[in-house]
């Protein structure tokens, strides 16, 4: 591919939060030498075949890494309702903004079935339920970080007179990623969001590539925008790489290549996983630094 289709992608890459600090503080800190723009955590209470495995909680691990580092974006990709409430939320992500001088995205996303689910002792909500809480989430915790002093009574969520002083460092408040593949998720990214995130875990099952779904769900995207009055080309959009068929780091030109095509598609941002020594997400460190300093370097 054109170098400028390249050159034009910005990239960021996710380490689950498996390690004791003291191994995984050299990740972050090698994530920002390597030159990613963005690095982030997943935000679980435990997740898939690592259940019974280390699992750090991703404010912490977050607000360590924005010590241990300089210039990057932090984020969590994806927090979700699930185990959180709106009004504690805000006040981590005030605290965290504030730590990181202002470079944190919030990831949200309305969540799954699984662990994060389950775990206090509930039964899972149906889709249609678990996408008006989202809805109800994001729009309360957009207040929450915009105000000084915020009351509301919705179906899922109350607060009164919750204050979130000193607000955010970077105003009107951090800016969210919205995970969305649905229309009604799609909908809550176009009012309130500053990104749109999708993952090639959403594409059709046994297929080569998720590219042509990628287009088609960035398609769908903007008719939602456009249907919402919000400009798409005011959001971001991030597509992440995960366990789904392409293989980015199968050489230095594979990469590349794989920027390139969906930069031409429309993404602005490519995200991709730290790779780990066994699956899930297992691959080759080597290739891996090889492929992103080819790119980046």
């Amino acid at each position: 591919m054109a170098a400028p289709k390249v050159t034009s992608m910005r990239f960021g890459v996710i380490i689950l939060p498996e390690q004791r600090w003291a191994r995984a503080r050299p990740l972050w800190q090698r994530a920002e030498q390597l030159g990613f723009d963005h690095v982030w955590t997943y935000d679980h209470m435990a997740w898939r075949t690592l259940r019974d495995g280390p699992w750090f909680g991703a404010v912490p691990t977050l607000t360590a890494a924005a010590l241990a580092t300089s210039r990057v974006r932090l984020g969590t990709l994806v927090a979700t309702p699930n185990f959180r409430h709106p009004v504690t939320f805000a006040k981590e992500l005030i605290t965290l903004d504030d730590v990181s001088e202002g470079r944190l995205t919030v990831g949200i996303g309305a969540g799954g079935r699984g662990w994060d689910a389950t775990m206090f002792g509930e039964e899972p909500l149906p889709l249609p339920a678990r996408a008006a809480r989202f809805a109800e989430f994001v729009a309360d915790l957009d207040v929450l970080l915009r105000e000084p002093e915020t009351s509301f009574s919705g179906e899922f969520y109350t607060a009164v007179e919750a204050r979130t002083h000193p607000g955010c460092v970077q105003e009107p408040r951090v800016p969210f990623a919205v995970a969305a593949y649905g229309p009604r998720a799609m909908r809550v990214a176009a009012r309130h969001g500053q990104a749109w995130v999708t993952t090639n875990g959403t594409g059709r099952p046994g297929a080569q590539t998720f590219l042509p779904d990628a287009r088609e769900q960035l398609a769908r995207f903007r008719e939602v925008c456009a249907a919402e009055e919000r400009d798409p080309s005011e959001l971001d959009t991030y597509v992440a790489f995960g366990s789904g068929p392409e293989r980015p780091y199968a050489s230095p030109e594979a990469l590349a290549d794989l920027a390139g095509s969906y930069a031409e598609a429309g993404f602005t941002d490519l995200v991709l996983h730290w790779p780990r020594d066994t699956e899930p997400l297992r691959g080759d460190l080597a290739a891996f630094e090889a492929a992103v300093t080819h790119v980046l370097g």
